[in-house]
């Protein structure tokens, strides 16, 4: 089971994921392909709750990805990673 995971957290740091792959667009092709986003859905999911996730599941799992995005963004990569492992407590 999910643990609680505030919404204004998550939202921001997807915020920072998107952001950061709108400046790499062989990237954010990448990763909707992945997630199975056309452009028209994307932009609809922009500051969604499932985009947010998905956004940073992406980014959880791709550490040299996490690592510039954060860096970019001025986020404590352990602060990203206590909310992606708040989604995946399995994890």
């Amino acid at each position: 089971m999910r643990e609680r995971v505030e919404s204004s957290e998550l939202l921001m740091i997807g915020d920072a994921c998107l952001n950061w792959l709108a400046g790499d667009v062989e990237e954010l092709e990448r990763f909707m392909a992945l997630a199975g986003y056309s452009p028209q859905r994307l932009r609809e999911s922009v500051g969604t709750r499932a985009l947010s996730e998905g956004l940073l599941d992406y980014f959880a799992r791709n550490e040299p990805q996490l690592l510039a995005m954060c860096a970019n963004a001025n986020l404590d990569v352990s602060r990203v990673m206590r909310v992606w492992h708040g989604l995946n407590p399995q994890s």
